[in-house]
């Protein structure tokens, strides 16, 4: 399981390049440079949903729910419904385990899914 997971995070190590390649394979090449103008790498992609494309440059609504979905489903992570409890987590596991992957510490980068079952849980 901890090898599965670790090459589904292969993502976490993409360069600006690489993302703005996955963005172009997705079919949107008009938003290329918006992902390397902005340095999304990704670590970052963990961020991007449609609260932050308009900053990126992307505010066409649907390619928004778009690309924010695509994003999604390379984390492999949900969306968050719109009536959860205030009380329930901000995300879902694998979600609040990639924000922390997404920092650039060493520590971060050693980290694994399992270790944050097992101190999260």
């Amino acid at each position: 399981m901890a090898t599965h997971i670790l090459q589904k995070m292969a993502f976490l190590r993409w360069t600006c390049q690489d993302v703005a390649k996955w963005i172009e394979s997705l079919g949107y090449p008009q938003y290329t440079e918006c992902f390397t103008e902005n340095f999304i790498t990704g670590k970052k992609l963990v961020f991007v949903n449609c609260n932050y494309l308009p900053r990126l440059g992307i505010t066409d609504f649907e390619y928004m729910k778009a690309v924010s979905a695509h994003v999604r489903e390379l984390l492999g992570i949900s969306e968050p419904l719109w009536s959860r409890s205030i009380a329930d987590p901000p995300c879902d596991d694998m979600g609040m385990f990639l924000k922390l992957k997404s920092r650039t510490l060493e520590k971060a980068d050693s980290f694994t899914y399992t270790q944050f079952i097992n101190n999260h849980k």
